[in-house]
């Protein structure tokens, strides 16, 4: 066919629909949705739920619940003092860390992102851990201040919470607590 194309070109005399043995045909477009189908994007995604699954399979072996969606957790090894404490390995309550050869390895499936760590470190900025809640909200932290700033948050914001629930507006909690401000003579004499 290349050799007719060539031919036709070098003569000038027949155009291409010619030299191919009259109309030319389109080709059907195909209207499926394999064509428009990413497969990095699949298999990236057949990946993560894998390891999902190999996780959560995991930490129900050992009983531990996962509060977090993703999470990720290092260790600046030039600011450990490891040898000396070690009270990041035991505080942690699912065995993530571990002391190997010198320094502390952490095993990414086992981690909970629970904070036990950076709590009870002796060095700020050697933990750092990032997470990511539920609701889509991201927290980060390496110091044990950044830790208890973060809880303190949580638990005002749940009783906050709390406190809407019971009481939705300001007359229902004038209703249970208020008390009047002058007391009739009957209740001054008892």
């Amino acid at each position: 066919m290349q050799s007719i194309i060539v031919m036709h070109i070098k003569r000038g005399k027949k155009s291409r629909k010619q030299a191919r043995g009259g109309t030319e045909k389109k080709m059907p477009k195909k209207q499926d949705e394999t064509a428009s189908m990413d497969i990095y994007g699949l298999l990236l995604e057949a990946s993560k739920r894998k390891k999902r699954e190999k996780r959560t399979e995991l930490l129900h072996s050992i009983g531990v619940k996962e509060f977090f969606e993703e999470g990720k957790i290092s260790v600046n090894m030039k600011t450990c003092k490891g040898v000396e404490c070690k009270f990041c390995i035991q505080v942690c309550p699912t065995s993530a860390l571990y002391w190997k050869s010198g320094e502390i390895g952490i095993t990414e499936d086992l981690c909970v992102y629970c904070t036990s760590c950076v709590l009870n470190c002796m060095v700020d900025n050697c933990i750092q851990v990032e997470r990511k809640r539920p609701n889509g909200e991201n927290e980060r932290f390496s110091n044990p201040i950044h830790v208890c700033l973060l809880l303190e948050r949580l638990s005002a914001r749940n009783r906050k919470k709390t406190i809407e629930s019971l009481f939705p507006d300001q007359e229902t909690y004038m209703k249970r607590y208020r008390r009047p401000m002058f007391q009739s003579e009957e209740e001054k004499k008892s």
